[in-house]
């Protein structure tokens, strides 16, 4: 089954209306969403489709070596998200190293990094430099809800979206970049939290952008447009 709709995926020429209801046609942008049985794979799935993109639900090596950008979601505990995905890991850093575009979302994100001191230490991607941790006391935890996002001009995520515009969280922990070729996004929460960053193919955003609206399904047509870009469209 898996077989005959990733051959049709690969394969099929679109007509699909966009969220401000132009109609377009174009060669479809195939991306695969990680599966590994954590968090909010199905909503990610659905906010692509609704974009017009061609979008497939694997973890296997053929899949993640043929799509034109990987999507790595998440909701859980990060030490168990890690071991969730498990050898699918090397293939995400292959496919990352090799230039493919690779977007974190929520613990996804923070699975970019080195390490995490979520409920005892846990080695991530290493695909960004820095550690995620606790959210420092003080706040409301977890960080759940809307919050206004400062959007550097030079993050390929935010493209055309202007300087600033609100998203939805819901987490506990928080990211802190030492990468300085890394690009960053802030959101206030009493300290600068980290809320998106990018290191050349590598994106993510702390924040759901598929529970976002408007905004996060902008997001989410920004990198759909890296991808197509990265395979010569």
């Amino acid at each position: 089954m898996f077989a005959m709709n990733y051959r049709r995926v690969m394969e099929c020429i679109r007509l699909s209306y966009l969220t401000d209801g132009a109609l377009c046609c174009s060669m479809a942008c195939m991306i695969v969403v990680i599966d590994y049985n954590v968090g909010n794979v199905k909503s990610v799935c659905n906010a692509f489709r609704y974009i017009g993109c061609e979008v497939a639900l694997s973890r296997e090596a053929g899949a993640i070596r043929d799509a034109w950008g990987l999507v790595l979601p998440g909701v859980a505990a990060f030490g168990y998200a890690v071991s969730a995905l498990g050898s699918a890991s090397e293939l995400v850093k292959e496919a990352a190293s090799a230039g493919k575009p690779l977007l974190g979302i929520c613990v996804g994100f923070q699975m970019l990094f080195d390490q995490s001191s979520e409920y005892g230490v846990h080695n991530g991607l290493g695909l960004i430099s820095g550690k995620v941790g606790a959210i420092p006391p003080g706040r409301v935890i977890p960080h759940m809800g809307w919050n206004q996002v400062e959007l550097p001009g030079d993050m390929d995520l935010f493209a055309g979206m202007g300087d600033r515009r609100h998203f939805y969280f819901a987490h506990s922990y928080c990211a802190s970049v030492s990468d300085e070729t890394a690009k960053v996004a802030y959101a206030d929460y009493g300290f600068e939290l980290v809320a998106s960053a990018q290191k050349g193919n590598v994106y993510g955003t702390q924040f759901h952008p598929e529970k976002s609206g408007k905004c996060g399904l902008e997001v989410l047509r920004n990198f759909y447009n890296i991808c197509q870009k990265g395979h010569g469209h």
